[in-house]
C-alpha cells in the first residue's frame, strides 16, 4: 500500500502511549521492548515497530509505518487510523461552522462554543471556550450561519476534540 500522506509533520503529534493503549485494545501483543526507544508488537501475521520517543530522528517515518500497518490489518483507511491515534495538534487552524453556543457566563462575556470542523479529513465536533470579541464573533457566525477560522491547540480528551488557547477567530469572508 502506498502512503497517502505527503506531510509527515502530523505524525510527530502521535503519543506513543496512546498507540500502546490502542494496540492492546485491538488485541496486539507486545513481543519485545528495545530499551526505552521502541517496542515490537504482533497480531496474526503483522508486526509493528513502535517508536517510544518523539526525539528519535525517524520518529515521524516510523509512526507513518505504524499507521500503514494498522490500516492494512484493520482494512480501514490510513486517515481513519490517524484520526483514532492523534491526540494533539498544536497551533492548528480549524475551519468550521458554529453549531452550539452556551449561555454566556454571568461575570463576563465568555462561554463554551462547539464548532463542526474538519480534523484529519473528517467532520468532527470541536469544543472550545471563547471570550469577549471572539465570543461575539462566534454569536454572529452562529446566527448568520457563516463559516469561521480559529487557531489554537487541538487536543483529544476522552474521545472528543477540544481547541485550547483559541485565538484569531475570524469569519470566512470569502463565503460571506
Amino acid at each position: 500500500m502506498t502512503a497517502i500522506f505527503s506531510d509527515l509533520e502530523k505524525f510527530q503529534n502521535i503519543n506513543p502511549q496512546q498507540v500502546e493503549v490502542y494496540l492492546i485494545a485491538q488485541g496486539w501483543q507486545q513481543q519485545q521492548k528495545i530499551g526505552d526507544k521502541a517496542s515490537i508488537w504482533t497480531l496474526d501475521d503483522f508486526e509493528i515497530l513502535l517508536p517510544l520517543k518523539p526525539e528519535i530522528i525517524d520518529f515521524k517515518r516510523r509512526m507513518l509505518e505504524v499507521v500503514e500497518t494498522l490500516a492494512l490489518q484493520e482494512k480501514r483507511s490510513q486517515i481513519e487510523i490517524l484520526g483514532d491515534l492523534i491526540t494533539n495538534a498544536p497551533n492548528t487552524t480549524i475551519q468550521g461552522v458554529v453549531t452550539h453556543i452556551a449561555t454566556p457566563k454571568a461575570d463576563n462575556l465568555s462561554g463554551e462554543v462547539t464548532l463542526l470542523g474538519v480534523v484529519i479529513d473528517k467532520l468532527r465536533p470541536i469544543h472550545t471556550e471563547l471570550a469577549d470579541r471572539d465570543y461575539i464573533l462566534a454569536l454572529k457566525a452562529y446566527q448568520e450561519r457563516l463559516p469561521v477560522y480559529c487557531t489554537g491547540d487541538l487536543i483529544k480528551e476522552n474521545g472528543a476534540f477540544v481547541l485550547k488557547n483559541p485565538h484569531r477567530l475570524r469569519l470566512d469572508v470569502q463565503v460571506a
